[in-house]
């Protein structure tokens, strides 16, 4: 991945969420992970929504959580989206055969990493996202 930079920041608006994700995308290379930590409602989709378009994506972007991962290859890369909640650990992410996603040509973005956090690379990118204080407000924490 290129360099992004660790951070906390306050995301007030959809527009400072669509930054952070177009952000994000720009710093994408072939194998990078994004993994997406946080509390149902915080915003994993819609910041996965705006990773997509910084990677020129045109597809509509709605969470795979029926079907584990969803590809869209219409981007600068290829983009695998995973929702793992139904999962129930890393190993069983393995089984359904995402090794090779994870180490492949494009870029993974993977919604409640924390699930399956024992099998993800050490420099995956990781951002927590929380409920911000005031409504509508979230927090985000880049690692």
């Amino acid at each position: 991945m290129k360099e992004i930079k660790y951070r906390k920041l306050r995301l007030n608006n959809e527009e400072e969420t669509r930054s952070l994700g177009l952000e994000i995308a720009d710093a994408l290379e072939p194998g990078d992970i994004v993994a997406l930590i946080g509390d149902l409602g915080t915003g994993k989709t819609a910041l996965t929504k705006y990773i997509a378009e910084g990677l020129g994506i045109k597809e509509e972007i709605s969470s795979p959580t029926f079907t584990i991962v969803k590809e869209y290859k219409s981007g600068r890369l290829p983009l695998y989206h995973f929702d793992v909640y139904r999962l129930g650990s890393g190993e069983e992410l393995l089984d359904i055969g995402a090794e090779e996603m994870l180490d492949g040509d494009g870029a993974c973005v993977i919604e409640w990493a924390d699930i399956v956090a024992n099998v993800l690379p050490a420099d995956s990118l990781i951002v927590k996202l929380d409920y911000g204080e005031d409504m509508g407000s979230r927090m985000a924490e880049l690692m």
